[in-house]
This record gives structure tokens, C-alpha cells and sequence, in this order.
């Protein structure tokens, strides 16, 4: 049986000379209106021949720098100056944008878990399937732009996973290296699979991914770190030959997250006091922080601790924390081979 085709249509000719700015539209019938649509804002820019490459923001509505950034570029982007294509969605979960939420508002799911999606499900499954079914095949190479919204912190840094494929894998660190964030992880998370990375990895595409800020605010020097990245990847892919800054030398570290025991998880729902700030450094043994029961005058608090020596690349900010969250994520020096 033919795989279904999108519900979702757009007013931008993907092969249109010059820049074009303007909307996906998803359908969401509702109480007020059964031919409702959700406008996704969506720029291409597009010039002679060479590769494109997708940028995308705001997947989760709550990580701002992202969204800042790819706005910027989408704006400022001159066409005579592209060799190629450039796709950009600063917005692409717009409802949890404005919303201010990572999860979607309208079907309360997280979008980057829901890839390679479904044309017939709900809103975050339709938009993954579009993503992946219509614009990725045309892709080269993406960069999808995260910080740790209001669940953490993060140590400013790209991000991939393991690619089985040597010559795939050095061109992805290189890449990471050309992006220029201080640090570049790779890693196995929690729950990968799912995400836009994961889909466009199996598809044999160039992918990064990033954590520029975190803890519900904009991060100043997140936004400054994504907002040159981007411009120093369309000169690595050459798409772009533009000048770049003063400081057009930047050095990345790369690290790796290989397994389970570079987390530390919450035992209980309280009152999370942590330790470090990411980028500490930080030792097996030492309490990444301690949960309080403050509604509980007599309970002492629990002590949590790191199970890896490292570096602290996410640091619980919310507070009051649920059993099972993420309150650390240790990272270490990346060594090479497969994690």
C-alpha cells in the first residue's frame, strides 16, 4: 500500500530561484472553525546549483536562542551570495511557541519524539511526517537547533550521535568543528529515536544537532554561538563564501555521552538543590545535588550522585523535579569508535 501523502501544503516552490518567505499550513479543525490550519512560517532561499540544507528552530517552543537565531539568518540571508538552497524554520512547533511550552499545546506531545510521524495523526505527527517524507529528501545536510528549554542547563555545544560510517562520521565532526560551539557531544540519549535527527541520519544526511542555553531564558552567548555557527556551516558547506568574525578560529572539544551512567536521575519528586553549574567539572562519587522535602519538616534530604567523572553538560534548573527526571548528564572525553 502507498504511504499516504501529507495534509500539510505550502505556499513556497521549493524550486524557485530567489527568496521566498512564507507559511506551511497544517490542518486542525476545532470548535471554532473546522477548516482551521496552523501557519508554520517557513524561508527558502535559493541560488544557482549546490547542496541545501535545512535549519530548523523552535521544535520545542520553549528554547528561544534557536528560534532567535534562524529568524536572523531567514531575515538577512542575501541570495546573491548562496550557491545552493537554504530551508529555514525558526518556528516549526509554532503552537507550543506561542505558547511557551515544550510540548505542543494542541496534542500535548513532544514533536521530537514523534519522527518519522504520521500523515493521519495528530498535529506533532503530521508536522514530523512532513518534515520527513517531503522536505528531507531534498536535504543535504541539517542542523537542528535545541537548548535544554526549562528543564536545564546545558554547556553550549553541537551535538550527533555515532555514524557506523567512517567517512560520515569525520565529515560530522568536522562539521561540528566548523560550527565552532566551545563543546561537541556525541551521544546516546535516553530517547533517541524518534527525533528529527534520528530521521534524518537514517536517511544518510549530514545532521547536527544543538543545546545553546537552557533554564527558561535567553542565553546571550548561546544565541551569539548559534547565530555564527550557522553562518560559519553554510561556509563549510559551501553555500556561502561570506566573511566571517573576529573570531573565526573558534575551538571545539569533542566529547561523548555513551551510555546510562553518565546520568544521574531523580529518586523521588521534591525540591532539587544541585551542585555544579554545567561546564564544571565534576567526580564519581560527588553529589550532583540533593532533593528536598520542604513539605516534610522531619524528612532529610537525598543526596544524588554523579556515577562518572566528567564534565557537567546538563544541570537540572527547574527546581521541583518529578521521580525519574534528569537532574545531571556528565560528559567525557570523546575517544573515538562506536559508544
Amino acid at each position: 500500500m502507498a504511504e499516504a501523502a501529507s495534509r500539510i501544503t505550502a505556499e513556497i516552490d521549493f524550486d524557485q530561484q530567489g527568496r521566498q518567505a512564507g507559511y506551511l499550513r497544517a490542518p486542525l479543525s476545532r470548535n471554532t472553525s473546522g477548516w482551521g490550519v496552523i501557519e508554520i512560517p517557513i524561508v527558502v532561499v535559493k541560488n544557482g546549483s549546490g547542496p541545501t540544507l535545512l535549519f530548523t528552530g523552535g521544535i520545542h517552543g520553549d528554547e528561544y536562542e534557536p528560534q532567535i537565531a534562524v529568524s536572523e539568518l531567514a531575515r538577512t540571508l542575501d541570495p546573491a551570495t548562496v550557491q545552493g538552497r537554504v530551508i529555514m524554520l525558526p518556528a516549526v512547533n509554532i503552537p507550543a511557541v506561542m505558547n511557551d511550552t515544550r510540548l505542543s499545546p494542541v496534542d500535548d506531545r513532544d514533536m521530537n519524539r514523534c519522527f518519522p510521524g504520521d500523515p493521519r495523526g495528530t498535529f506533532s505527527e503530521m508536522v514530523a511526517h512532513y518534515l520527513d517524507a517531503v522536505i528531507l529528501p531534498m536535504v543535504d545536510a541539517s542542523v537542528d537547533l535545541h537548548t535544554a528549554g526549562h528543564s536545564s542547563d546545558a554547556a553550549l555545544s553541537t551535538n550527533m550521535h555515532y555514524i557506523a560510517d567512517p567517512d560520515g562520521m569525520a565529515r560530522t565532526l568536522a562539521a561540528a568543528e566548523a560550527f565552532g560551539a566551545p563543546y561537541n557531544v556525541v551521544f546516546s540519549g535516553v530517547d533517541e529515536g524518534a527525533t528529527l535527527t534520528s530521521s534524518v541520519e537514517r536517511r544518510g544526511i549530514l545532521s547536527l544537532g544543538t543545546e545553546v542555553g537552557g533554564w527558561g531564558r535567553v542565553n546571550i552567548e548561546g544565541v551569539r554561538i548559534a547565530r555564527r555557527g550557522l553562518r560559519r556551516f553554510l561556509n563549510f558547506m559551501e553555500v556561502t563564501e561570506t566573511g566571517l568574525e573576529e573570531d573565526d578560529d573558534p575551538k571545539t572539544r569533542h566529547m561523548q555521552v555513551s551510555d546510562r551512567a553518565n546520568y544521574s536521575f531523580a529518586p523521588a519528586a521534591g525540591l532539587f538543590e544541585p551542585c555544579n553549574l554545567a561546564g564544571d567539572t565534576v567526580r564519581s562519587g560527588d553529589p550532583a545535588g540533593y532533593l528536598h522535602f520542604v513539605e516534610d519538616v522531619d524528612h532529610e534530604p537525598i543526596k544524588v550522585t554523579y556515577k562518572r567523572d566528567g564534565v557537567l553538560w546538563m544541570s537540572a534548573g527547574p527546581g521541583r523535579v518529578a521521580r525519574g527526571d534528569t537532574v545531571a548528564v556528565v560528559m567525557n572525553e570523546y575517544t573515538g569508535g562506536r559508544l
